[in-house]
């Protein structure tokens, strides 16, 4: 049934309800066209019935339902960058409240464009929520697709992989895969939709069931042998896994079968490990910075560790008065070898320069020694630090401030506040003023200056103001 229509130039009525049935309820483009047509002709939101036709959804208690009228907008519509972001990825979200929800936010936005700052607001958090959800599901389809050996009907090679994804994220995750595997033919099939590449033009099929992929093949042995020796019982939090690979998907990965064993023999090999000097934090503290420098490049007790980046350590004087932390070291800074040489590295020269701070008289390191990214084709777009590698690797902060004994120090981002604290710092509340630490030095905390970049317009002015001032400080604290 298609509902009727509102005659052109006529305004819907206070009792009018709106019935929208979108062909394709995940499609971002169509919902985006209809909801600017409906704020643009003052519709509000609880006169509104939002359906799609690809889930069969159907509304049989709407006591009048009309469509919205094509005529000229009567209102501008205005959406920001950030809402943008958020919606075109929850409207991919399987909850049926996802597109009443996007559609009350947009109407919101028109009389509050802050609306998206005010992170305690129901609707503001059921966004959030919405968004997370599909980008951890972005996410592991990406971690946890695993493609088999089969042949075409012309006897050609093609690798396919069956995913049961939560949400309408095949399409999204395309690009994904098209870059990584473009010299391959493959196709990626889910219950909802397939993708096919046969190496110049990606086509898309309907779902299929369990089943319709090719069976085991002689790859798989070989991968389950690399990612055996791999494990590294020293590392191993079984919760942490499990949450980070849901057993869910155990059934699609080849090297899952292992890991009930690998886990039962975690204990013996960890020990073994230890004995061996495998884990850095069971040997000496190191006494130099050299020594540092050496033992960190060879330093696997984290994930971040294991991820094949090379190793950045700090620099400067052995007795600076003062110590900058920042976060991690960052895609050029890896690429260099030596730390705040990228884009961040180099607003922070100026700052200091206006500041009349030195920057060869100062240690300049990082809470966490090694890149952690995410490759997004051939960029590694930076991934910040979770608690647990901050705190893993303080242990080698601890190590370099015992041997410098800065008299003070500069924690750039909540990141590196945590790794000397030991507890996650609010910038915007503490920065500008001194903690004393129990060693005798002074702890100051500001913004890290890749926040300042990521910042435009009056925003950034403000934040390089501020940044300017805590470094100022600094010049008289010293």
């Amino acid at each position: 049934m298609k509902p009727a229509r509102v005659p052109d130039g006529a305004r819907p009525s206070r009792d009018t309800v709106i019935s929208v049935e979108l062909q394709n309820g995940h499609d971002f483009e169509e919902w985006r066209e209809v909801a600017r047509q409906l704020v643009a002709s003052n519709v509000p939101p609880d006169r509104t019935i939002w359906m799609s036709a690809n889930e069969g959804e159907r509304d049989l208690f709407a006591s009048t339902i009309q469509t919205v009228p094509p005529s000229a907008p009567a209102r501008p519509v205005r959406a920001t960058k950030s809402f943008l972001q958020r919606a075109s990825r929850a409207v991919m979200h399987r909850s049926n409240r996802r597109l009443p929800l996007l559609y009350r936010v947009l109407w919101r936005l028109q009389s509050d464009p802050h609306l998206l700052e005010k992170t305690s607001d129901p609707d503001v958090l059921q966004l959030a929520q919405l968004d997370r959800e599909v980008r951890r599901d972005i996410h592991k389809m990406r971690a946890f697709v695993r493609f088999q050996l089969a042949r075409d009907l012309d006897g050609t090679d093609r690798y396919v992989a069956w995913f049961e994804p939560d949400h309408a994220i095949v399409k999204a995750n395309a690009d994904f895969f098209l870059n990584r595997f473009a010299g391959q033919r493959w196709s990626i099939l889910t219950p909802q939709l397939s993708l096919h590449w046969d190496g110049s033009q990606l086509a898309t099929s309907p779902g299929v069931q369990r089943g319709s992929g090719p069976s085991e093949d002689g790859t798989e042995a070989l991968w389950q042998t690399y990612y055996a020796s791999t494990f590294n019982p020293a590392r191993l939090k079984i919760s942490t896994m499990v949450k980070e690979m849901p057993r869910r998907y155990w059934k699609n990965l080849p090297e899952a079968r292992l890991i009930p064993g690998l886990i039962a023999s975690a204990q013996a090999r960890e020990a073994t490990m230890v004995s061996a000097g495998g884990d850095p934090f069971q040997q000496s503290a190191p006494t130099s910075l050299e020594e540092i420098a050496r033992r960190i490049s060879t330093c696997t007790a984290c994930p971040i560790g294991c991820n094949g980046t090379r190793a950045v350590a700090g620099e400067g004087p052995d007795n600076a008065q003062l110590m900058i932390v920042g976060e991690q070291p960052g895609d050029h800074e890896e690429q260099q070898g030596h730390p705040f040489v990228g884009p961040a590295g180099q607003l922070l020269d100026k700052q200091l320069a206006l500041a009349e701070l030195d920057r060869s008289q100062i240690r300049m390191t990082n809470a966490v020694k090694h890149f952690k990214f995410e490759r997004s084709g051939k960029r590694r777009l930076h991934q910040n630090p979770t608690a647990g590698e901050i705190d893993r690797c303080r242990w080698w902060l601890d190590a370099e401030r015992r041997i410098v004994r800065p008299a003070v120090i500069l924690a750039m981002g909540a990141s590196a506040g945590r790794a000397i604290l030991g507890r996650t710092p609010s910038i915007a509340r503490d920065r500008g003023v001194p903690f004393p630490l129990p060693d005798g030095s002074q702890l100051w905390l500001t913004a890290h200056p890749s926040y300042v970049l990521r910042l435009s317009g009056e925003a950034r002015e403000r934040e390089q103001r501020l940044l300017e001032r805590d470094l100022a400080a600094l010049r008289f604290a010293i």
